[in-house]
């Protein structure tokens, strides 16, 4: 088997020409603060309430089962632009249908606030999500190290975050894509909810993904545009095929567009010439072929993801030995992993019950 538990952690790092910088990270929740950048404010009209809820030691999915409750909503009829971190202080928007915004801000419930609501149209769905903004807190690092960790974070902007899949994608074991990976061959059976199928999928996806952005990590290639490669835009989102190389080369070192890497499916954009043979043999040496993505197109239907995304300014507040990081990062992409450039290790939270 071509899998193993935790293969993450074996992912190369970018900023290899620094040594690891020994910190402690979420020792407490308040180590790690998350805020949405939401795609679009609510519209004060509609059965659906958006809530800007700040939680802290919960899951995205207990504190909206939770604040449902309180009101006397429909869970299932609940929805969320992105799953926030348990282990963390988190700030992001929810909507509850069957309530007002008034209940919401009057609920009382350990471990969540409602910070604002208001009424809209539809409800609140998976994506609907500009970015995120960050405040990571290092604590007992060696002052003498400070330049050190400056100098990883001047090569993060100016080369980009290797756009890896963090540790939590791949479930409490670290072993979905391996289950996935069996059952999709034929040598287990696929779990019976659609929602456990489409989980282990994507965590099948997820680490493919990875080994195509490690290839790039190794080799320093990461911002670099091959011949056939599929180029995404920034701004837009916009697919393309590199054909003009200088041109798209151009583009790339002015952050307008990057390379993308597959998340494997039957309706994914393939590249073209030597690009896609690459992304063929990764199919291959895991034993999959397109008729496996095709039987299972419903389940993981295939897309492309940026193999970097910009970092373009960090904040850095140093007190004693302690220091406060605050950016920004695109919808999808993993704090964790610009932590992990600076510590060389996964940045893992403290296991709980």
């Amino acid at each position: 088997m071509v899998y193993r538990k935790r293969r993450a952690m074996t992912l190369p790092y970018l900023t290899t020409s620094v040594d690891p910088i020994d910190a402690e990270f979420r020792s407490t929740p308040e180590d790690f603060e998350v805020e949405e950048v939401p795609a679009y404010p609510p519209s004060g009209s509609g059965e659906h309430i958006f809530a800007f809820i700040e939680k802290r030691e919960l899951t995205t999915k207990d504190a909206v089962h939770a604040l449902c409750e309180s009101v006397g909503a429909d869970s299932k009829a609940a929805g969320w632009a992105g799953l926030k971190d348990r282990h963390a202080v988190t700030r992001q928007w929810v909507s509850i249908f069957g309530t007002t915004p008034d209940a919401l801000t009057k609920a009382e419930i350990q471990g969540v606030r409602v910070l604002e609501a208001a009424p809209h149209l539809h409800k609140l769905r998976t994506g609907h999500l500009q970015a995120n903004r960050f405040c990571i807190r290092l604590r007992e690092i060696d002052p003498s190290r400070i330049d050190d960790l400056r100098r990883v974070l001047a090569e993060i902007e100016t080369r980009g975050l290797p756009n890896y899949y963090g540790e939590q994608r791949f479930g409490r074991e670290g072993d979905n894509a391996e289950r996935a990976l069996r059952w999709v061959l034929g040598e287990a059976r696929a779990p019976r909810g659609r929602f456990q199928r489409k989980i282990q999928m994507s965590a099948l996806q997820s680490q493919l993904f990875n080994r195509c952005v490690a290839e790039r990590v190794q080799s320093s290639t990461l911002a670099k545009v091959f011949a056939g490669d599929v180029m995404k835009k920034h701004h837009s989102g916009g697919l393309f095929i590199a054909t003009d190389l200088a041109d798209c080369q151009a583009r790339a070192d002015a952050w307008e567009i990057s390379a993308t890497g597959p998340m494997f499916g039957d309706k994914m954009r393939w590249p073209e010439g030597e690009a896609r043979v690459r992304e063929e043999t990764l199919l291959k040496e895991v034993g999959l072929t397109l008729d496996h993505l095709g039987k299972w197109k419903r389940v993981a239907p295939g897309t492309r993801r940026f193999v970097r995304v910009p970092v373009p300014e960090v904040g850095v507040t140093v007190s004693d030995n302690t220091v406060n990081l605050d950016f920004t990062l695109p919808a999808g992409s993993y704090a964790t992993i610009l932590v992990r450039e600076i510590l060389k290790r996964d940045a893992q939270p403290p296991k709980t019950g």
